[in-house]
């Protein structure tokens, strides 16, 4: 099954598997969005790393992975939800090229500024949790480095990461040593059950990670083990932008800037800065936003492209 978390415990409880692919939901994030390959698959791992770190939130609310570069790429940042509800976009800085063979650290770390940030954002609606930031050096040749550093750091989870992604395509696999778990099993033993289980994810490639499917992935590493299936969830591609909200900023910007922009072109065109989704407003869209509210005010905050 294609976007859809799944997660695993081995028998002693002492260590958590998961696994991600992303299909129609990574294809649908990239419908408006044109990247260089390599800052898309970046984008992608990002995404899929994110639904495996949201998949244990124990709260209502989001999961957001923020990369400030200090390279080409100034901004890579997902937002996953509890729900599994994800969205994801990069800022890349102008009048600066992308070497296709340029690696990690040169495309995000050139100057030793770059920083890796998680934001856990609560609903404030449904918890007294207070929202935290996250925030390390940019350590590491890839995202799953960079992200095992920072669990090992900041969190104090044994965490190992596999992630890989292309234009149709974004996956990963998780394995997490739990905290304090395992029963009455003596530590010896859990910590046997944790190397033994990253000796065997360590045999997988990276073509084979893209290849296969979830299932057969969880089959071929650990057929000799004793798993524990929890239960998974779907994932989808979710940004909350809509022609309405473009519409209620246009009204924002006032009858007069709005005539002002139309006298220079015959359509306003609008694209999400998130998702990339292009929204155009032309002439009589226009002058209907002010049918209801023709004393408009101006309010400076928003532009037009």
């Amino acid at each position: 099954m294609t976007d859809h978390l799944k997660k695993y415990l081995f028998a002693d409880r002492s260590t958590r598997a998961q696994t991600v692919s992303l299909e129609n939901a990574w294809r649908t994030g990239l419908s408006h969005q044109q990247y260089p390959e390599n800052v898309q698959n970046l984008l992608g791992e990002l995404t899929a790393a994110a639904v495996l770190l949201a998949g244990n939130l124990k709260f209502e609310g989001s999961l957001v992975l923020q990369i400030q570069g200090d390279g080409p790429i100034a901004l890579l940042v997902v937002e996953c939800s509890s729900e599994l509800n994800i969205r994801a976009t990069v800022s890349l800085r102008e009048n600066q090229s992308i070497d296709a063979d340029a690696s990690f650290q040169q495309l995000l770390n050139a100057n030793g500024n770059g920083r890796f940030i998680v934001v856990l954002d609560p609903d404030s609606a449904n918890s007294d949790m207070q929202p935290y930031q996250g925030v390390v050096p940019l350590e590491g040749d890839t995202v799953a480095d960079v992200l095992e550093d920072y669990m090992r750091s900041s969190e104090q989870l044994d965490t190992k990461i596999w992630l890989q992604a292309r234009n149709d395509k974004a996956v990963g696999l998780l394995l997490q040593k739990l905290p304090g778990s395992g029963g009455d099993q003596p530590e010896v033993d859990t910590e046997e059950t944790w190397q033994r289980a990253k000796q065997l994810a360590a045999t997988i490639q990276p073509e084979e990670l893209l290849a296969v499917s979830p299932d057969t992935l969880i089959h071929r590493l650990f057929w000799e083990e004793d798993l524990i299936a929890l239960d998974g969830a779907p994932v989808q591609w979710h940004c909350p932008c809509s022609r309405e909200r473009v519409a209620k900023m246009l009204n924002m910007l006032g009858r007069d800037e709005i005539e002002s922009i139309l006298s220079e072109r015959d359509i306003i065109e609008i694209s999400c800065n998130f998702c990339g989704k292009p929204y155009e407003f032309d002439a009589v869209d226009c002058a209907g936003l002010f049918i209801d509210n023709p004393d408009s005010l101006q309010d400076g905050g928003n532009t037009v492209h």
